[in-house]
């Protein structure tokens, strides 16, 4: 997916009031090859792409298109959505080049769209499959039979005496009482937070983290703060973070083979009870989640104020966002101290990303590190840009970070034939392959599936599946990329997005039929029919 760069170029000349000849003139290309920019027949990067954002007195980002990556994906999901069957619409990226707020304004009408049928499906389940809600609603059903037999025999028998009519009077009072307080309990059930929501509140947090490219500065300096902190009172780790909470604190670490759950109910491998101000752990937790939750706990508690004032961002509305957000950046928090930005990144320039050894250097685990590279984005000292993924067992995407240009998917499931989900055949070890997408993109994927150390034969591990994705021309900054014929793109593996928004039509393992933009469908070739029947063809 390329930013519409030429579009963009040419809408924002026109909004400033700068003739072609003019922009060029300052740019220092002819008026000529500028008209081919902007037409899109010319690529536009480096020294010249910066003189034209100059020129136009823009961010480079704004200007390459890399500011609303996101905002093309989303597009280009709402217009394939099969709602828009039958309507002609411009590609995603003429929409968001040309008339950003229309773009935008579809894209927040999606979600809104998707939130409202992800709602309606989850009410429809709960109607079929809640045991409670089928009890409230038989309870309305007998409520209102027995006032219908009451009322009919006050109408249809007329010799009733004054005892009979009265009692029945009192039956009909007593029944409509019992149905209100039935109907009111049903409602109950139902009932939502009255104030309109725009967007979801991990949607409100996604966009938090974006706008933010995921770089927190006032977080990173007071995670340099607390970890200067902790290292005056000894080594950086579990021991010292225990002494630390202790003294500090009066907070007790203590750990069991059983299984506990926290004060919401929730089981785990580890939780926090503030009243009894003790850290339990299950003994079966690894060293890296024990360090990183001890630090998470002491970063919140000593801290808290640096993560609230970021909480405060007008992209949060609801106190469900926020908590979410709280949480969040309290991780990042966690890790900004557990992984120092500089030193950090210095250690995985040397070891060239080695994900592997990097766990071994800071006692961390997979997703830890993961995490951290992909917020190494501070300006002048930023890393290898990467993209993040996580998948569950199902396939479901969990978590997601995107890379400008790599369309990563939001929700749902991404294209089969990606790491991601190769990693679930050979878990603990790190698979890794060269991708391009249908625009002739290339990416780097590299993916680990991990799963939590079961604490007994009957806990069964559960696992997840982590993946970085960089552009095939940072490869070779990594480990992942020796050895591949990062110079060969026809070796490449041909995937897409997601299998509703791809275009390739051989794909021999597209699982949903292709929409094009508008939702129109896209002809697929006869086998796919036999395939998604169940045709019992051997995997």
């Amino acid at each position: 997916m390329r930013a519409p760069i030429g579009l963009r170029i040419r809408s924002q000349r026109r909004a400033v009031g700068i003739s072609q000849a003019t922009l060029a003139r300052r740019a220092g290309i002819s008026a000529s090859y500028l008209n081919l920019i902007e037409g899109n027949k010319r690529h536009v990067g480096g020294s010249l792409l910066l003189r034209l954002a100059q020129a136009l007195e823009l961010d480079i980002g704004e200007l390459s298109g890399e500011s609303e990556h996101r905002l093309i994906a989303e597009v280009d999901e709402a217009l394939a959505d099969p709602m828009l069957g039958g309507i002609v619409m411009p590609s995603a990226h003429d929409l968001v080049a040309q008339q950003p707020a229309a773009a935008l304004a579809i894209a927040r009408l999606h979600r809104a769209y998707e939130g409202a049928r992800a709602t309606a499906d989850d009410y429809a389940d709960r109607l079929r499959a809640d045991p409670l809600l089928a009890q409230l609603l038989h309870r309305v059903l007998s409520g209102i039979t027995a006032v219908r037999s009451s009322a009919e025999i006050l109408d249809e028998v007329p010799d009733l005496d004054e005892a009979e009519r009265r009692r029945f009077i009192e039956s009909l009072t007593r029944e409509t009482k019992g149905l209100s307080e039935v109907a009111r309990g049903l409602v109950g059930q139902f009932e939502v937070d009255a104030k309109a929501r725009r967007l979801s509140p991990q949607r409100e947090l996604d966009d938090l983290i974006f706008a933010n490219d995921n770089y927190f500065p006032a977080l990173e300096q007071v995670a340099a703060e607390l970890r200067r902190g902790i290292e005056a009172e000894g080594p950086f780790g579990e021991a010292t973070l225990t002494t630390l909470l202790a003294r500090r604190f009066g907070i007790a670490v203590r750990r069991s083979a059983g299984r506990e759950v926290d004060a919401a109910g929730f089981p785990g491998q580890y939780h926090y009870d503030a009243t009894a101000r003790t850290m339990w752990f299950q003994t079966s937790t690894v060293a890296a989640t024990r360090q990183f939750q001890l630090t998470r706990l002491f970063a919140e508690l000593v801290a808290s104020a640096a993560i609230e004032r970021e909480v405060e961002a007008p992209e949060l509305t609801s106190t469900t966002s926020r908590r979410l957000a709280y949480r969040a950046l309290g991780s990042y928090l966690a890790g900004a101290i557990v992984f120092p930005y500089s030193e950090f990144l210095a250690r995985a320039e040397a070891l060239t990303y080695d994900i592997e050894a990097l766990q071994q250097a800071y006692i961390a685990s997979f997703e830890q590190v993961a995490h951290r590279l992909v917020t190494l984005r501070k300006p002048g000292e930023s890393g290898v840009p990467f993209g993040f993924l996580r998948s569950d067992p199902a396939g479901r995407l969990t978590k997601h970070f995107p890379l400008p240009g790599l369309p990563l998917p939001s929700a749902g499931h991404a294209c089969p034939l990606w790491a991601i989900y190769d990693a679930f055949r050979t878990p603990e070890r790190a698979v890794r392959q060269l991708v391009q997408f249908p625009d002739g993109s290339r990416y780097l994927f590299v993916a680990r599936a991990q799963s939590r150390r079961p604490s007994n034969f009957a806990d069964r591990p559960i696992h997840t599946s982590i993946m970085l994705a960089c552009d095939a021309l940072q490869a070779d900054r990594t480990v992942y990329g020796a050895g591949l014929p990062l110079a060969d793109a026809a070796l490449d593996v041909p995937v897409g997005p997601a299998c509703r928004l791809c275009p390739r039509r051989d794909c021999a393992e597209r699982q949903e039929e292709a929409l094009a933009a508008g939702g129109r469908p896209l002809a697929i070739r006869a086998p796919l029919v036999a395939r998604t029947m169940g045709d019992g063809e051997a995997e």
